[in-house]
């Protein structure tokens, strides 16, 4: 829903209801994964996707009866081999989509949520999916404060627990629930979709490659930092809007700010004065990944600088160097697409191959939180 978050709350605070359509489940190879959205607005205004063109016709009509109705609809989508004109996907796989109306009137906590989605606030909305509780019933839940009920109070609990162990993972998915938010039973169905703020990319070295790696990154979803200790390399100017710009030696901004595991890592300044240091920082936090550029023969004077520093071989094996995925790249904008492809295919479990000469399912389950 974040990337359609903007036309919602214009919907939203101009008093306007939608239908907001959301992939609850997924089996098999589906296109998007659960918590992709799609919705429809005044005058048939229609932003997100729910499978890439598939199934996005039925779709629309369904968020326009839901919001005609004022009831939620459960609307499962798969692969009919007998009817060749059957809405469904062609990749073969399932998806379930949770369509409900939205206004100020059946959510009073989605103008504040979207609030806190838009500032990088935690948030995980719960919603009721399926049961005997009211379907598309929701309850806000932050670290420190909930808004809205899912009809008992017994169930709000239970599930505001849940919502805040799956938003410190930034997970999403479906829990079970017994009426009363009993556990070990599955009476009422709940899907907890987390808005955890975005991961951050870390780019250090503000040379060319930089901008076009920011570029891509920014792209991707990613909260992007470019450090260097040059001021006239640190230039804002020579970076997208809405790429932070530090003016720092690199290990020293490390240091000092936040790293997670969902931290991505880009050193390009490929010069053992900033990386050496920056390295030993890096290797001591829980980042997801760490992509070093240079030469095979830099990387060794690196490596054997670094054990120099009593840095052990099971810490140098997470260094990705020479960065990125062997596709040929020169242009600093190839360059960016080779590294945005290795940090994927690791947040996926991707082999880098071409589709063409692998088999099984396209579409793989998160393995890694990059």
């Amino acid at each position: 829903m974040r990337e359609i978050l903007p036309a919602l709350r214009r919907w939203y605070e101009a008093g306007t209801a939608f239908g907001l359509a959301t992939v609850v489940a997924v089996s098999r190879s589906a296109p998007r994964g659960p918590g992709a959205a799609m919705a429809v607005g005044p005058n048939d205004e229609v932003v997100g996707s729910v499978s890439g063109g598939c199934v996005e016709g039925a779709v629309f009509e369904l968020a326009k009866e839901v919001v005609e109705t004022g009831r939620p609809r459960l609307q499962p989508f798969g692969y009919s081999e007998e009817d060749a004109f059957a809405v469904g996907l062609t990749c073969g796989g399932e998806i379930t989509l949770l369509v409900r109306p939205v206004s100020a009137a059946v959510d009073p906590s989605f103008g504040e949520v979207a609030a806190s989605v838009a500032e990088h606030r935690p948030v995980v909305v719960a919603t009721v999916i399926d049961g005997p509780a009211q379907r598309g019933a929701t309850l806000a839940v932050w670290p420190d404060s909930v808004s809205g009920s899912l009809g008992s109070s017994g169930l709000d609990v239970a599930v505001t627990a849940d919502a805040r162990g799956e938003l410190a993972q930034g997970a999403t998915g479906r829990r079970h629930y017994g009426p009363h938010g009993e556990r070990r039973e599955d009476d009422v169905t709940v899907f907890l979709q987390s808005f955890a703020p975005p991961p951050r990319m870390l780019v250090f070295g503000a040379i060319d490659f930089a901008a076009a790696v920011a570029r891509i990154g920014a792209f991707l979803g990613y909260r992007v930092t470019v450090c260097d200790a040059r001021p006239v390399f640190a230039d804002p100017r020579r970076f997208p809007d809405g790429v932070e710009v530090v003016v720092e030696w690199p290990h020293r901004y490390l240091l000092g700010t936040e790293v997670d595991g969902r931290t991505v890592m880009c050193v390009l300044t490929h010069d053992p004065k900033f990386d050496v240091p920056l390295l030993e920082v890096a290797l001591d936090s829980p980042a997801a990944y760490i992509g070093v550029m240079g030469s095979r023969r830099t990387h060794e004077d690196r490596l054997a600088r670094l054990r120099e520093r009593g840095v052990v071989e099971t810490e140098l094996a997470r260094l990705r160097s020479p960065i990125g995925l062997d596709i040929g790249a020169r242009t600093p904008e190839e360059v960016a697409v080779s590294i945005a492809a290795e940090i994927v295919a690791l947040r996926w479990g991707g082999s880098g191959s071409p589709l063409a000469e692998t088999a099984g399912a396209i579409h793989r389950p998160r393995l890694r939180p990059v």
